[in-house]
């Protein structure tokens, strides 16, 4: 599951990507590692990890991890091939959610490639950007369903309406997926991939003094995205920037205390980004591995099984299962057991966050 970085030029994206890629600033929290130039998995900050980790002592531990891309930026007329646009708009195309940074702070010697600080009007020239495209993409189809229609196609036609509900919002300048739609609607549409369908995130880059409670700017954008179905978070980046570039845990504590907050707010981030991508983890606890698992919200025992192994999904038999506050109350497996605290689950089971378990199966 993947998670892409947009913004304008001169928001504050790479310097949020080049900070979640710096190792040594997370340390054994959450390292990073690149793939590409513009990609990187992170592991999820995740405290019930660490605890089970401590009641184990297991050989290793293994996190759940999230996939950050950093998108080329943007410009008007993206969604004609201008700049990079081609290249912007597929790689969005390629990520599950979208993470976009906005720019909340004053800085005259930041040029700001509009000429002035309005993140609100910055969001609508992506958004605008994006729009276009999907408009292009429900025309497009329109083309081909509006013909079978005629025929007198009940499918096509269900389509037709479903099309034509999409292209009306577009055109008002309203993204995918603030347009209210029942189950049938979303199973028609998700075939689409529309850009502005895809769960979205937005970062208020703020500078310092606004780290923890905001600024005029962030109360502007929360605002203005109020009926999108969108997460805010607010992250001043040039301070996480700082915070990485310090070698001592108790160093980065410490700056961290003093601009108020308790953790650093990529730690923040990626479990927004983590949650905004609609998974939940699961862990498997043994003296070889401690690990997290990342399943979607809803999976099923025998799907969170295939995770770790096709075959055991293949073969599932039955979920051995602990909650993982259980699992915490009474300190190991062996006397979850004695409590008559370990649940055995079958195939329709529908696996919660933080379940610890384990899996029979015969291939």
């Amino acid at each position: 599951m993947k998670a892409g970085i947009v913004g304008l030029p001169n928001v504050g994206k790479s310097t949020l990507f080049n900070c979640l890629s710096n190792a040594k600033a997370q340390s054994a929290n959450f390292p990073f590692c690149t793939i590409e130039p513009n990609l990187g998995v992170v592991n999820v900050p995740d405290s019930r990890l660490v605890k089970l980790e401590e009641l184990v002592q297991p050989e290793r531990v293994l996190p759940a991890t999230v996939e950050i891309v950093d998108i080329a930026g943007l410009v008007r007329g993206a969604s004609k091939g201008e700049g990079l646009g081609n290249q912007f708009l597929g790689n969005i195309r390629e990520c599950h959610a979208i993470i976009h940074v906005l720019r909340c702070f004053d800085n005259g010697n930041i040029v700001h490639v509009d000429g002035s600080v309005d993140p609100v009007r910055d969001k609508e020239t992506i958004d605008i950007e994006l729009q276009l495209k999907d408009l292009e993409t429900v025309d497009k189809r329109l083309e081909k369903v509006n013909r079978a229609a005629k025929t007198g196609d009940k499918n096509a036609q269900k389509e037709q309406a479903v099309l034509q509900k999409f292209k009306t919002a577009l055109e008002s300048g309203i993204s995918a997926r603030a347009v209210e739609v029942n189950e049938d609607e979303t199973e028609i549409i998700k075939d689409f991939q529309l850009l502005t369908s895809k769960p979205i995130l937005y970062v208020c880059n703020v500078d310092e003094a606004s780290a923890k409670e905001g600024n005029a700017y962030v109360e502007k954008v929360k605002e203005a995205v109020k009926d999108e179905n969108a997460g805010v978070i607010v992250l001043a980046v040039a301070t996480e920037a700082d915070i990485a570039e310090l070698e001592d845990h108790e160093e980065q504590q410490m700056f961290l205390q003093d601009i108020g907050l308790d953790e650093p707010g990529v730690a923040r981030l990626i479990r927004a980004a983590y949650t905004l991508l609609d998974l939940q983890t699961y862990f498997t606890a043994g003296v070889k591995e401690v690990r997290a698992w990342t399943v979607p919200v809803g999976a099923t025992a025998p799907q969170a099984a295939g995770v770790i192994h096709s075959d055991f999904e293949k073969g599932f038999i039955r979920a051995e299962v602990i909650a993982y506050d259980d699992y915490v109350t009474y300190g190991n497996e062996a006397k979850v057991k004695e409590a008559g605290k370990m649940r055995v689950e079958g195939k329709e089971y529908v696996v919660q966050d933080g379940d610890v378990m384990h899996f029979r199966f015969n291939v």
